[in-house]
């Protein structure tokens, strides 16, 4: 049975995505589909962009954890999105129509 199909907004120049366990590279796909954790609490809402998520130029970066990047809340912060841990978003990424 296929996955359905569902179209988000993604900035052209983004990274593309990488594979499932690699370093994430920003390339925004997972905030852009669904929020975190604290994207949850942040957007009140389970399904969609996340509102915390931005982009800088040349990826995408969590609004709250650059707002918090050091101390006990950065820690959670970077806890919650799972920072440094790999690519957690299973999503398949079609190519440009």
């Amino acid at each position: 049975m296929s996955q359905p199909t569902r179209v988000i907004e993604i900035h052209p120049d983004a990274p593309p995505k990488p594979a499932l366990g690699d370093t994430c590279n920003g390339c925004g796909v997972c905030c852009l589909a669904e929020p975190c954790p604290i994207g949850v609490l942040l957007s009140r809402r389970r399904t969609g962009a996340c509102v915390a998520v931005s982009w800088d130029g040349a990826r995408y970066v969590c609004g709250v954890l650059t707002a918090q990047p050091g101390g006990v809340r950065g820690w959670l912060v970077r806890r919650w999105i799972a920072a440094g841990a790999g690519c957690d978003c299973s999503l398949e990424v079609a190519g440009k129509p």
